[in-house]
């Protein structure tokens, strides 16, 4: 596709509409899962476990979601995804039992990774290499947005609700996702389409890829830029965690906290669309190296603070590390993925993220727990130095669509 006929705004609503509703939806009800558990007889620790319930059904439906795709075409697999998580929502509502609750919590994750695949994989196909980090980099910006503001709906609706307030927002985001994305032109992609050929069909059926058969083709990737984004992702969860671990530890009250944290999530939201013009323009290594360096840093700065306006500064280089690197798993997932086969690598792409957001907070509960929190920090924050190395050897020094050639080794 010509650079000069491609207008990001043409394909703009269906294509970031149900993801800022989706994100609003999953937002909303982030914090009140755990409050939701106790209410129903759950102690502490059997909470947190449910809080992980929607991680791990992100992480065993990655692969199948990849069957969804390919079937049924990326529009109906936005639809039923964000079916699947409304009716999650309004289970969870009327959950009578602390099993039927954390069924609904997992069938949340279950919905997460085939909605996920199925977005990532539209835009991929949809938009031309050359302007795929800044659709990719802003897919990444409106879900943040999405995410950080469900928390204040949620909080609106449960001022006369209570916590039913918050599953009520994420039902009626989760169908206005739904409506949205039935809006999606479906795209024509060959590899789905019907063969004119006598015997076509079944030929195309026994050709096409699947998810062994392109692990096995594509295990380099997987081992070299691969581990490279598990680290992003490990690097990214603990992130989440580490920063209110902290402020507790030096003395600060929960609202100090909460400023905090939320100040961190602006400035992540602020900075996605001039990253993405940066990976387009000068490759992705330029964003992607950096975005670990800057985190790895702050994680190293972080267990120094001993106030809250020197938590605040880390907090804040925290975000704008991350921010930066707003789509970058999504992007190089794009760029490395084949066609046919792209939604079956998709698939394995999200599980080496989902195995790095889960692993990433277990390494610091675990160091926590033999030495120190600022050991466990230390810990992520040596994953983020190692991150960047991976990735400044491994990503294909150009952009995609640029004049000068990749070069990968």
């Amino acid at each position: 596709m010509p650079k000069e006929t491609f207008d990001l705004r043409a394909i703009a609503v269906g294509a970031y509409g149900p993801s800022l509703f989706y994100g609003v939806a999953t937002g909303a009800i982030l914090p009140v899962i755990a409050l939701t558990a106790r209410d129903l007889g759950a102690d502490v620790a059997t909470a947190a476990l449910v809080i992980t319930l929607s991680g791990i059904g992100s992480l065993v439906t990655n692969v199948p979601a990849t069957l969804i795709a390919t079937r049924f075409g990326e529009r109906k697999a936005l639809v039923g995804a964000a079916l699947w998580c409304a009716a999650a929502m309004f289970l969870a509502l009327a959950a009578p039992t602390l099993p039927v609750f954390a069924a609904a919590v997992f069938m949340v994750g279950m919905a997460g990774a085939v909605f996920g695949l199925a977005r990532q994989s539209y835009l991929t196909e949809a938009v031309p290499p050359h302007f795929r980090a800044r659709a990719l980099s802003t897919l990444g910006g409106v879900t943040r947005i999405g995410v950080f503001a469900g928390p204040f709906a949620a909080a609106l609706a449960m001022s006369g609700l209570g916590l039913d307030g918050a599953y009520w927002v994420g039902g009626v985001a989760s169908l206005v996702a739904a409506a949205l994305s039935w809006r999606v032109p479906e795209l024509d992609v060959p590899a789905r389409g019907a063969s004119s050929r006598p015997g076509g069909a079944a030929l195309e059926a026994v050709l096409a890829p699947t998810v062994r058969s392109v692990m096995r083709s594509h295990v380099r990737i997987f081992v070299t830029v691969g581990i490279g984004v598990l680290l992003i992702a490990a690097v990214r969860a603990t992130r989440q965690a580490v920063l209110p671990l902290w402020a507790e530890d030096i003395g600060l009250d929960a609202s100090a906290t909460a400023v905090i944290y939320g100040l961190s999530g602006a400035i992540d939201m602020l900075i996605f669309y001039p990253s993405g013009k940066v990976m387009d323009v000068k490759g992705r290594r330029w964003i992607a190296v950096p975005c670990m360096l800057i985190m790895g840093t702050a994680l190293t700065l972080l267990p120094l603070t001993d106030d809250a306006v020197g938590l605040l500064l880390v907090a804040l280089l925290i975000g704008f590390g991350n921010g930066i690197g707003s789509g970058i798993v999504m992007t190089l997932g794009a760029d490395l993925s084949p066609s046919p086969g792209r939604p079956q690598f998709l698939g394995i792409w999200r599980l080496l993220t989902d195995f790095g957001t889960m692993g990433g907070p277990a390494l610091l509960a675990l160091v926590t727990a033999l030495a120190t929190l600022s050991a466990g920090i230390w810990s992520t924050a040596v994953l983020g130095f190692l991150g960047a190395g991976v990735l400044w050897y491994w990503i294909p020094r150009a952009a995609p669509g640029s004049a000068e050639p990749a070069r990968t080794r």
